[in-house]
C-alpha cells in the first residue's frame, strides 16, 4: 500500500515532533518540508533522517501542487493559519492545524467553508485527547464520574524567553490572547468531556506582565445547554511550573485531576483513589502525545471516517473563546451562538 504523503509547513518547535509522529505511523511519511529559508528546511529534513525524497519548498504554493502530498501539516504562527488552510482545501488536501485554528470568528467562519466545500479530512491540533489522563478519564466518566454538573479546566503556562514561540507568543497580531495563544486547550478539554453546547460565557481578565501585548489572565465561567456550569482559567503570568487541571465532577463521582472519587463504584472508599496515569502537566512538545494524534489522523482518512477534533468542531471551540475575549474586554455576558 503507497504511504500518505506528509507536507509539513514550518520548521519551528512542533515541526519536528510531527515528522516523528507521521513516519512513525508506517502508513504515512514526510515527502516535503516548507520553509521560507531552504537551508532550514533541508537541515529539518536531515536532522530526522528523510533523505531525498523529502523536498524542500520555499513557497507554499509550489510545495501544493506537489502530487505526493495528500496531507498538510500547518505548524506556523498563528496568523498565517486562515488562509494557508484555505489554500490546502482548494489544492484538495488534509490538513492537520496546529491550534488555535485562527484569530477571528471572521476567519475561522472563512475556514469551515472551505473546508466542508472541499470535502477534505481536518483535524486541529488539541492533542491532549489522547494524553493518559484524559484517555483514562473518557473511559471511567460514564460509570464512575457519570452526568457532568460542573466541571474546571486550566492552562497555566508562564511562556518566556526560553520557550522557542515566545518572540511571537506576545504579540497580539499573532498570538492573538492568552485564549488563543494556549488557553483554547482547556475550552477544547471541557467541550471534550461535557459533550453540550455553551449558552453563555462571562469572563474577567488581568495583565501582569508588560511583555505581552494582551491580558495574560483570563477566567471564565460556562453555561451548558442541559444547566451544567463550568469554570476555566488561562494565564501566561504564572509565575509557577506548567499547569493542566482536570476536575469533572457528576452524579456518580469526582475526578481532581489524577484522583477518583466514586464510592457508588468503589465500595467503602476512604479516599480519593490515585489514578497512576501520566498526567498533561508539561508545556514541552516533547512530552505531549502527537504520535497518537498524527496515527489517528492517519487512520481517519484511509478509513474515510471523522477526525475527534475536525475543524467543523473546534469552530466551538473558537467561539467560545473570542465570546470569553470579548465578555471581558465588556464586562458583559455574551450569550451564544455567535453571529455569523
Amino acid at each position: 500500500m503507497k504511504k500518505l504523503g506528509v507536507m509539513i509547513v514550518g520548521t519551528g518547535w512542533v515541526s519536528g515532533e510531527h515528522i516523528r509522529a507521521f513516519e512513525m505511523t508506517g502508513k504515512a511519511e514526510v515527502v516535503a518540508i516548507v520553509s521560507r529559508k531552504y537551508e532550514k528546511g533541508r537541515a529539518k529534513a536531515d536532522e530526522y533522517h528523510l533523505g531525498d525524497r523529502c523536498k524542500i519548498y520555499t513557497s507554499y504554493e509550489e510545495g501544493l501542487k506537489d502530487p505526493n502530498v495528500d496531507i498538510v501539516v500547518l505548524c506556523t504562527p498563528n496568523d498565517m493559519h486562515c488562509e494557508q488552510t484555505i489554500a490546502a482545501a482548494r489544492a484538495h488536501k488534509h490538513i492537520l492545524i496546529e491550534k488555535p485554528a485562527a484569530l477571528t470568528w471572521e476567519d475561522t467562519l472563512r475556514m469551515n467553508d472551505e473546508v466542508k466545500k472541499a470535502g477534505v479530512k481536518s483535524l486541529v491540533g488539541y492533542v491532549l485527547h489522547y494524553n493518559p489522563l484524559f484517555k483514562t478519564a473518557k473511559k471511567l466518566q460514564k460509570e464512575f464520574i457519570g452526568n457532568l454538573e460542573y466541571a474546571e479546566t486550566d492552562y497555566f503556562h508562564r511562556v518566556t524567553s526560553e520557550i522557542p514561540c515566545y518572540e511571537w507568543t506576545c504579540k497580539k497580531s499573532v498570538g492573538g490572547s492568552s485564549l488563543l495563544a494556549g488557553g483554547c486547550h482547556a475550552v477544547d478539554a471541557i467541550r471534550w468531556f461535557m459533550q453540550d453546547d455553551v449558552v453563555s460565557v462571562y469572563a474577567q481578565s488581568a495583565k501582569m506582565r508588560t511583555d505581552l501585548e494582551y491580558d495574560g489572565t483570563i477566567a471564565i465561567i460556562l453555561k451548558f445547554k442541559h444547566g451544567a456550569v463550568g469554570r476555566v482559567g488561562s494565564s501566561y503570568d504564572f509565575i509557577s511550573p506548567y499547569v493542566f487541571n482536570l476536575n469533572l465532577c457528576g452524579d456518580k463521582g469526582t475526578l481532581w485531576n489524577d484522583k477518583l472519587w466514586s464510592p457508588s463504584m468503589i465500595p467503602d472508599q476512604r479516599d480519593y483513589m490515585q489514578l497512576p496515569v501520566l498526567t498533561p502537566n508539561s508545556g514541552d512538545v516533547k512530552h505531549h502525545p502527537f504520535p497518537e494524534e498524527d496515527a489517528h489522523f492517519v487512520d481517519c482518512i484511509l478509513n474515510d471516517v471523522e477526525t475527534d477534533c475536525p475543524l467543523s468542531d473546534a469552530v466551538k471551540t473558537q467561539e467560545i473563546v473570542f465570546a470569553a475575549d470579548r465578555s471581558a474586554a465588556t464586562g458583559e455576558v455574551i450569550h451564544l451562538p455567535l453571529e455569523r
